[in-house]
Parts: C-alpha cells; structure tokens; sequence
C-alpha cells in the first residue's frame, strides 16, 4: 500500500521521493489542493498561522496524520481531526534555538550592544564586563531544548537546572518555581505554549527573580506577561532577550521597542542556514515509521 503525503515545498517532496511505500504530492498552501491531493493520509502543513487548519482537514478525509515541521503544536492542538495523529518535528531546531540563547546571554553579559553603540559613535568605550562563566541559569523547558541549552551551557562553566511540567529524575517540577528563581542568574524560557503555560511568566513569577536578573524567551510570546515585563524593565532591575513577543509581530511605536535592558530578535531563533534539511530530517523519519506502521516518536499527546 503506498502512502499519499501532502507536501509544500519541492525539497519536502524530494526527500520523502526517497522512502519506500510513500507517495509525495506537492500543494501549494491558500490553492486548491492538486488532482489526488485529497486522497491524502499524511499532511505536512507549511504554515498556517492566521487561518483555520480545520479548512484544511476538511478536505482530506481520508487523512490520519499530521506532521508538523516545527517543534510547537499551538496552532492544532485541538483542532486536528478525532482519530488523527498529530506529530512534532522536536528535535530538529533545538540546536539552533540553544545556540540563539547562548548568543543572547553572551551579548548582553559581554556588552556587546554597548560597545557597538559605541563603535557606531566613534567612542573607546573601555570597560570591565560581566561573564556567562559561574553563571546559574535556570532552563524552563525540559525536552530537547532544555536538554540542547544545557549541553551548550557547560564549556562556558556555567550550570544549567531543569524544569518540567512535573517532577523526575534530574529535573524539577513547575510547581517549585516559587522557591527556585530567587537563586539563579538566568531564567531561559522555552516551555511549550498551552493555555496552562500563558502568562506563566507573571508579575509574581519576575518579582520573584533575583536582581540584576536576565530573562529569556525562547517559546512563544504569550508565555511572558509583556505588561508586567515591560514594569520591570523600565525601573532597571531585569534585563531580558526575547526572540518572540506578544503581540507578534511588534505594532509600530509599542514600548517594546524602547525598553532599557532588552535584547530583542524577531523570532529567528530556529531560522538559521540548514532548518529546512533538519526538520524534514525529522519529518521523513516520522512518515517512515508510520509507512512502516510504527508509531511516530513525536506525538503530541493530551499533556501537550
């Protein structure tokens, strides 16, 4: 039996060309799908944020699985099929999105914006820095992005501890975040973005922090209450580096733009030279087990 998979893109479908028993067929995402398009049972979405994928499956009854190319889900979950699976790409950004984490604490650690400000004005602005080394930097985010960050943490000699959504062998649990972010240098945020994780970063949550504080944000924006981070950027006592950002894009003139002690990228964390071969690395993998009737390793399940 060959397997029909929904393709958006000519490298997607040269990939998967390659794994027995599956029948790449390439849309273009907003057109009508093409002739045997709606055959399909595997359908890699390219990017549908702004619409309702729900347009989509309807048009595919046929479908059973849905493989995404990026690690979060918050546009499906609750809105695939009953009885479809739904598949992540973890695994395959993780790396790039430690690796931006790494930069964003080494710039603002290092003063490297201070000292390019100081480039651009033609000033010798010599001065001792702060460093990442001894550093204790608390990871939110205790799947293959925690796990990527901390790898990369430790030949700067600075220590990585976990938090999950619950408890277990070297990693604690959200519950204990109250007694935790007094004691680390750092906070990095990269937990999925659920209803149950919006806003997890409150004005409790920064109060709590210690000063002089950095706080990063990795996930999605509405992890972070920007009101509420924006207070504590303003009377000095935070800094933060944020890739993503509530809204998103930012509005013209919105305060983020201004903020004292803000490192601020426009969500480019996993975009980087090779995503597109490192997710569809993943996404082949997945589709193959499927073919295969295995079990895909990334599904997203009710805990999400």
């Amino acid at each position: 039996m060959t397997l029909t998979v929904l393709v958006p893109d000519d490298f997607g479908v040269q990939a998967l060309s390659q794994v027995d028993g599956v029948r790449p067929v390439r849309y273009v995402p907003g057109e009508p799908l093409p002739s045997g398009g709606m055959d399909a049972e595997v359908l890699i979405p390219r990017f549908l944020a702004g619409t309702d994928p729900r347009e989509v499956f309807a048009q595919l009854p046929n479908l059973k699985l849905v493989q995404l190319l990026s690690a979060g889900a918050e546009n499906f979950v609750g809105k695939v099929p009953d009885g479809v699976l739904l598949s992540t790409c973890r695994g395959a950004h993780g790396g790039s999105t430690a690796e931006w984490a790494i930069g964003a604490l080494l710039a603002i650690y290092r003063d490297l914006l201070v000292f390019e400000r100081a480039r651009a004005e033609g000033r010798w602005d010599y001065h001792l820095t702060d460093t990442l080394q001894d550093k204790k930097v608390l990871v939110i985010g205790a799947g293959d992005l925690g796990e990527q960050l901390r790898r990369r943490l430790e030949p700067f000699d600075a220590t990585a501890t976990l938090v999950g959504r619950t408890a277990r062998d070297g990693v604690h649990g959200r519950d204990e975040l109250p007694e935790l972010l007094p004691h680390f240098d750092a906070v990095v945020v990269f937990t999925p973005m659920t209803e149950e994780t919006r806003h997890l970063v409150d004005a409790k949550f920064l109060a709590a922090m210690k000063d002089g504080a950095i706080l990063v944000n990795g996930a999605r924006g509405p992890v972070v209450d920007t009101d509420a981070l924006l207070t504590e950027l303003n009377s000095g006592r935070l800094r933060a580096a944020l890739d993503v950002t509530d809204p998103e894009p930012l509005p013209d003139n919105h305060p983020l733009w201004t903020a004292p002690g803000l490192l601020l990228t426009p969500h480019v964390a996993g975009s980087c030279e090779g995503h597109t071969r490192r997710a569809y690395a993943v996404a082949v993998a997945e589709i193959s087990r499927f073919a295969a009737g295995e079990e895909p390793r990334n599904l997203v399940r009710g805990d999400y």
